[in-house]
Protein backbone atom coordinates (compact mmCIF):
# COMPACT_ATOMS: atom_id res chain seq x y z
CA UNK A 1 0.00 0.00 0.00
CA UNK A 2 2.65 2.22 1.19
CA UNK A 3 4.84 1.54 -2.37
CA UNK A 4 2.00 2.62 -4.72
CA UNK A 5 1.27 5.51 -2.72
CA UNK A 6 4.88 6.54 -3.34
CA UNK A 7 4.57 5.59 -6.88
CA UNK A 8 1.86 8.18 -7.10
CA UNK A 9 3.86 10.77 -5.28
CA UNK A 10 7.08 9.93 -7.80
CA UNK A 11 4.62 10.06 -10.79
CA UNK A 12 2.98 13.56 -10.09
CA UNK A 13 6.54 15.26 -8.94
CA UNK A 14 7.79 13.65 -12.49
CA UNK A 15 5.09 15.42 -14.16
CA UNK A 16 4.76 18.86 -12.00
CA UNK A 17 9.01 19.20 -13.20
CA UNK A 18 8.37 18.15 -16.49
CA UNK A 19 5.23 20.87 -17.06
CA UNK A 20 7.58 23.40 -15.05
CA UNK A 21 10.30 22.96 -17.17
CA UNK A 22 8.49 23.18 -20.36
CA UNK A 23 6.98 26.33 -19.21
CA UNK A 24 10.09 28.16 -18.10
CA UNK A 25 12.40 27.05 -21.46
CA UNK A 26 9.13 28.02 -24.00
CA UNK A 27 10.03 31.45 -25.38
CA UNK A 28 7.92 34.35 -24.99
CA UNK A 29 5.28 35.87 -26.74
CA UNK A 30 6.40 38.67 -28.28
CA UNK A 31 4.74 42.41 -26.77
CA UNK A 32 2.73 43.39 -30.14
CA UNK A 33 1.62 41.41 -32.84
CA UNK A 34 2.46 42.46 -36.65
CA UNK A 35 -0.53 43.18 -38.27
CA UNK A 36 -1.00 41.25 -41.21
CA UNK A 37 0.38 43.25 -44.47
CA UNK A 38 -2.30 44.58 -46.73
CA UNK A 39 -3.09 43.69 -49.96
CA UNK A 40 -2.49 48.04 -51.12
CA UNK A 41 -0.19 48.48 -48.46
CA UNK A 42 3.10 50.02 -49.87
CA UNK A 43 6.27 51.14 -48.11
CA UNK A 44 7.08 54.57 -48.38
CA UNK A 45 10.00 55.34 -49.81
CA UNK A 46 10.52 59.30 -48.73
CA UNK A 47 10.84 60.24 -52.61
CA UNK A 48 9.00 63.66 -52.55
CA UNK A 49 8.04 63.36 -55.97
CA UNK A 50 6.23 59.95 -55.02
CA UNK A 51 2.43 60.12 -54.97
CA UNK A 52 0.19 61.14 -52.17
CA UNK A 53 -2.52 58.80 -51.43
CA UNK A 54 -5.15 59.66 -54.16
CA UNK A 55 -2.35 59.13 -56.70
CA UNK A 56 -2.71 62.97 -57.97
CA UNK A 57 -0.59 65.44 -57.00
CA UNK A 58 3.22 64.26 -56.09
CA UNK A 59 5.00 67.40 -53.89
CA UNK A 60 7.25 68.63 -56.09
CA UNK A 61 7.05 72.07 -54.98
CA UNK A 62 10.27 73.97 -53.54
CA UNK A 63 8.95 77.29 -52.92
CA UNK A 64 5.98 79.01 -51.80
CA UNK A 65 4.80 81.26 -54.66
CA UNK A 66 5.23 84.81 -52.67
CA UNK A 67 7.08 85.18 -49.44
CA UNK A 68 8.49 82.62 -46.57
CA UNK A 69 5.40 81.94 -45.52
CA UNK A 70 2.34 83.65 -46.52
CA UNK A 71 -0.90 83.80 -44.89
CA UNK A 72 -3.68 82.08 -46.55
CA UNK A 73 -6.68 84.32 -46.85
CA UNK A 74 -8.72 81.68 -48.01
CA UNK A 75 -8.16 77.75 -48.51
CA UNK A 76 -9.19 75.09 -51.50
CA UNK A 77 -12.98 74.75 -51.27
CA UNK A 78 -13.81 71.99 -54.29
CA UNK A 79 -17.17 72.58 -55.60
CA UNK A 80 -19.73 69.83 -55.06
CA UNK A 81 -20.57 69.85 -58.64
CA UNK A 82 -18.66 71.06 -61.83
CA UNK A 83 -20.64 74.38 -62.13
CA UNK A 84 -21.24 74.51 -58.07
CA UNK A 85 -20.30 77.45 -55.83
CA UNK A 86 -16.57 76.75 -54.26
CA UNK A 87 -13.20 78.07 -54.74
CA UNK A 88 -10.55 76.36 -57.10
CA UNK A 89 -7.58 77.27 -55.43
CA UNK A 90 -5.58 79.37 -52.70
CA UNK A 91 -5.29 82.87 -51.86
CA UNK A 92 -2.23 84.11 -50.31
CA UNK A 93 -1.88 87.35 -49.05
CA UNK A 94 0.74 89.88 -51.13
CA UNK A 95 1.47 93.46 -51.74
CA UNK A 96 1.35 94.79 -55.19
CA UNK A 97 4.87 94.76 -56.29
CA UNK A 98 5.63 90.99 -54.84
CA UNK A 99 7.75 88.82 -56.44
CA UNK A 100 5.91 85.70 -57.80
CA UNK A 101 7.70 82.62 -57.92
CA UNK A 102 7.22 79.02 -59.67
CA UNK A 103 6.76 76.92 -57.09
CA UNK A 104 8.50 73.79 -59.36
CA UNK A 105 10.37 73.43 -62.47
CA UNK A 106 8.41 73.39 -65.42
CA UNK A 107 7.36 75.00 -68.30
CA UNK A 108 5.56 78.25 -68.93
CA UNK A 109 2.20 77.20 -70.72
CA UNK A 110 0.03 80.89 -70.81
CA UNK A 111 1.43 84.32 -69.59
CA UNK A 112 -0.57 87.16 -70.54
CA UNK A 113 -3.68 88.96 -69.73
CA UNK A 114 -7.52 86.93 -69.46
CA UNK A 115 -10.80 89.07 -68.72
CA UNK A 116 -7.96 92.32 -68.35
CA UNK A 117 -6.29 90.07 -65.13
CA UNK A 118 -2.70 89.11 -65.69
CA UNK A 119 -2.10 85.32 -65.34
CA UNK A 120 1.11 82.81 -65.17
CA UNK A 121 0.36 79.22 -66.31
CA UNK A 122 3.29 76.66 -65.91
CA UNK A 123 3.17 73.14 -67.13
CA UNK A 124 5.24 71.34 -64.36
CA UNK A 125 7.70 68.78 -65.30
CA UNK A 126 7.75 65.28 -64.71
CA UNK A 127 3.81 64.98 -62.72
CA UNK A 128 1.94 62.57 -65.10
CA UNK A 129 0.20 63.11 -68.33
CA UNK A 130 -1.75 65.03 -68.75
CA UNK A 131 0.89 67.13 -66.56
CA UNK A 132 -0.33 69.39 -63.28
CA UNK A 133 -0.69 72.69 -64.28
CA UNK A 134 -0.39 75.32 -61.28
CA UNK A 135 -1.96 79.24 -62.01
CA UNK A 136 -1.10 82.21 -60.43
CA UNK A 137 -3.37 85.66 -60.69
CA UNK A 138 -3.30 88.64 -60.48
CA UNK A 139 0.34 88.68 -61.90
CA UNK A 140 2.55 91.10 -64.62
CA UNK A 141 4.40 87.83 -66.45
CA UNK A 142 8.42 88.71 -66.29
CA UNK A 143 8.35 85.53 -68.18
CA UNK A 144 7.52 84.70 -72.11
CA UNK A 145 5.09 81.35 -72.84
CA UNK A 146 7.63 78.22 -73.47
CA UNK A 147 9.97 79.46 -71.02
CA UNK A 148 11.11 76.36 -68.55
CA UNK A 149 11.36 77.94 -65.09
CA UNK A 150 13.09 76.43 -62.12
CA UNK A 151 11.63 76.33 -58.72
CA UNK A 152 11.82 79.42 -56.71
CA UNK A 153 12.66 81.57 -60.27
CA UNK A 154 10.72 84.95 -60.35
CA UNK A 155 8.16 84.62 -63.00
CA UNK A 156 6.49 88.08 -62.26
CA UNK A 157 5.30 90.55 -59.58
CA UNK A 158 1.59 91.05 -57.97
CA UNK A 159 -0.48 93.41 -59.51
CA UNK A 160 -1.98 96.20 -57.63
CA UNK A 161 -5.76 95.67 -59.07
CA UNK A 162 -7.76 92.41 -60.44
CA UNK A 163 -7.50 90.59 -57.13
CA UNK A 164 -11.05 88.93 -55.75
CA UNK A 165 -9.51 89.21 -51.86
CA UNK A 166 -10.79 92.27 -49.76
CA UNK A 167 -6.96 92.92 -49.58
CA UNK A 168 -4.18 92.06 -52.04
CA UNK A 169 -3.49 88.39 -52.63
CA UNK A 170 -2.32 86.16 -55.53
CA UNK A 171 -4.66 83.02 -56.38
CA UNK A 172 -3.20 80.42 -57.00
CA UNK A 173 -4.17 77.64 -58.57
CA UNK A 174 -3.63 73.71 -59.74
CA UNK A 175 -4.94 71.77 -62.36
CA UNK A 176 -4.88 68.12 -64.10
CA UNK A 177 -6.75 68.50 -67.12
CA UNK A 178 -9.98 69.60 -66.33
CA UNK A 179 -9.92 68.69 -62.51
CA UNK A 180 -8.92 71.16 -59.63
CA UNK A 181 -6.40 70.50 -57.06
CA UNK A 182 -5.48 72.03 -53.67
CA UNK A 183 -2.20 73.89 -54.61
CA UNK A 184 -0.95 73.07 -51.05
CA UNK A 185 -0.64 69.61 -51.47
CA UNK A 186 2.28 70.18 -54.04
CA UNK A 187 3.96 71.68 -51.30
CA UNK A 188 6.24 68.72 -48.66
CA UNK A 189 5.67 68.89 -44.84
CA UNK A 190 9.02 70.71 -44.17
CA UNK A 191 7.78 73.88 -46.06
CA UNK A 192 4.06 73.53 -45.65
CA UNK A 193 4.87 73.95 -41.61
CA UNK A 194 8.17 75.39 -41.47
CA UNK A 195 7.67 78.25 -39.05
CA UNK A 196 9.87 81.01 -38.94
CA UNK A 197 13.61 81.09 -38.11
CA UNK A 198 14.33 82.44 -34.46
CA UNK A 199 18.06 82.99 -32.97
CA UNK A 200 18.72 81.36 -30.08
CA UNK A 201 19.78 83.42 -26.71
CA UNK A 202 23.71 83.72 -26.19
CA UNK A 203 24.71 83.48 -22.59
CA UNK A 204 27.82 84.50 -21.33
Amino acid sequence: MRAKRCVRVITRLVLLVTLTAAVLLAPPPPLFAAAPPTADARVPTGDPTEPTADGTVPAVGRAWPVGLRPRVLRGWEPPATVYGPGHRGVDLAAAPGTPVRAVAAGRVAFAGRVAGKGVVTVELTGTGDPPLRTTYEPVTASVEEGEMVTPGEVIGTVDASGSHCAATCVHWGLRRADAYLDPLSLLPPWLLHRGPSRLLPVFP
